[in-house]
């Protein structure tokens, strides 16, 4: 049962500009303390940081609900962030025990019925260039090296990433899409002949540019355990009821705000309302991937419906780039594809045309279908590309001349997953007059 709201007064801490809990008050500092951190580290309590940045991301006051984690108990309190030049002011108010939540899984499924996966992954990071930045020392052992030897040396030094039955990649296709991976296998090049399947999720810096993966790794004999059906559909349904509904909660709050149907609203505000609502329906869309909705219509895609998607994916870092992303209105347009896979090629495609667009510039996606093809034109205003590179930049790790950031990975993905689909990308550039890639899928 919940007390009643605490009598002590607020409680105050500061943030710096990396996020690190430089000064607090004894009660924050416990809090931090029982989070498994300190003081000088960076602010271990979700929720609260989660304000702190959103504060210093639209510069003003914000003033929240938020629950931190104790060691015995949860407290909600209300979090006020201030911005103070790069810092953030704290003040905790109205703090409120509560008995600690239980683990979600472990209040939908009996205990005696907990799905076991196998012996613990080890746990590995690496940078944009896939780099080693942590690795446990297991996992170390097991490719033959130590965290010491191993941290700044590549990733497939150490490792030889094997194709999957697709022959992608997914470590490679995830790095170039920003998107999270799964079941990439993966044999150690010295060391242990046990094969790996590694997993990650991207990280990303403070000014919301991809920087990495945080990621495990298990050996495939405890990855490959078999899960009995029957969990499979509770688990199935478990995802249902943790992830949509509040999903579709957040979409619903975050179009009214977009909307402004509670009076004026600044820019900014209204601007991150729609970046939410853009992330909350991708992730809805791969839920219902995951569940096999609309299976009977996979084939079919609109390649206006997925360059809106794949336009909201990338709002975000148009808008710091200072480049504006236009869409010519136009009727559906149906092909033969699968949507992940569109996507995929459609956010890589804008995001290099964002990437070579001059500040002030501006990206056109248009739309057309002839000769039995559905096409998605995707122009900039970059510097354009030399002919002599214009099929070089279709093969993996190759990049035009001149040009920075990337692996050299993203468009013979891309060309690669059209094909899979019966499809093409083109490209028609001149050397100071942009470039404009073509999707082109067989029309439906």
């Amino acid at each position: 049962m919940a007390t009643a709201p605490s009598d002590r007064g607020p409680v105050n801490g500061r943030l710096d500009a990396m996020d690190r809990l430089i000064s607090a008050d004894p009660d924050l500092v416990a809090l931090q303390t029982e989070a498994g951190s300190h003081i000088g580290s960076q602010l271990a309590l979700p929720q609260i940081l989660s304000i702190a940045r959103l504060s210093r991301k639209l510069g003003v006051p914000i003033y929240r609900n938020a629950i931190a984690a104790g060691a015995d108990h949860d407290v909600e309190l209300w979090v006020r962030a201030s911005p103070d030049g790069d810092e953030i002011a704290l003040t905790l108010e109205r703090w409120i025990y509560r008995p600690a939540a239980s683990p979600r899984l472990n209040t939908l499924v009996p205990h005696e019925q907990q799905i076991d996966l196998g012996s613990a992954p080890e746990e590995w990071a690496a940078n944009e260039d896939l780099s080693i930045v942590s690795i446990s020392s297991g996992l170390a052992e097991k490719l033959g090296t130590t965290p010491e030897e191993a941290i700044g040396k590549p990733l497939t030094r150490f490792l030889k990433l094997e194709e999957n039955e697709d022959g992608e990649l997914p470590l490679l296709v995830a790095a170039t899409s920003r998107n999270e991976f799964d079941g990439q296998r993966a044999r150690p090049r010295r060391g242990s002949e046990e094969v790996l399947i590694l997993r990650g999720t991207p990280v990303l810096s403070q000014d919301g540019r991809f920087a990495g993966f945080q990621g495990e790794a298990i050996g495939e004999s405890g990855a490959s355990q078999a899960m009995p059906g029957d969990m499979t559909a509770q688990l199935d349904q478990i995802i249902d009821e943790a992830l949509r509904s509040p999903l579709d909660r957040i979409i619903e709050s975050a179009d009214r705000i977009v909307q402004q149907s509670d009076g004026p609203l600044r820019t900014d505000y209204a601007d991150y309302a729609s970046d939410i609502a853009a992330a909350a329906r991708h992730l809805l869309s791969v839920i219902r991937s995951m569940n096999n909705e609309g299976e009977q219509d996979q084939d079919r895609v609109d390649l206006v419906a997925l360059a809106t998607e794949a336009i909201g994916l990338l709002e975000s870092t148009a808008r710091n780039q200072k480049v504006t992303i236009v869409s010519e209105p136009s009727r559906q347009v149906s092909a033969h594809g699968d949507a992940r896979g569109v996507i995929q090629i459609l956010v890589n495609l804008l995001g290099n045309a964002v990437r070579h667009s001059p500040p002030g510039g501006t990206v056109t996606i248009t739309f057309d279908r002839t000769d039995g093809f559905a096409r998605a034109h995707v122009a900039d205003q970059g510097p354009g590309i030399a002919a002599e590179d214009q099929q070089r930049i279709f093969e993996r790790f190759e990049r035009a001349k001149g040009a920075e950031g990337g692996t050299g990975l993203g468009l013979a993905i891309a060309r690669r997953l059209a094909h899979s689909m019966g499809g093409d990308i083109s490209l028609v550039s001149e050397p100071g007059q942009g470039a404009r890639f073509t999707l082109s899928l067989p029309s439906a």
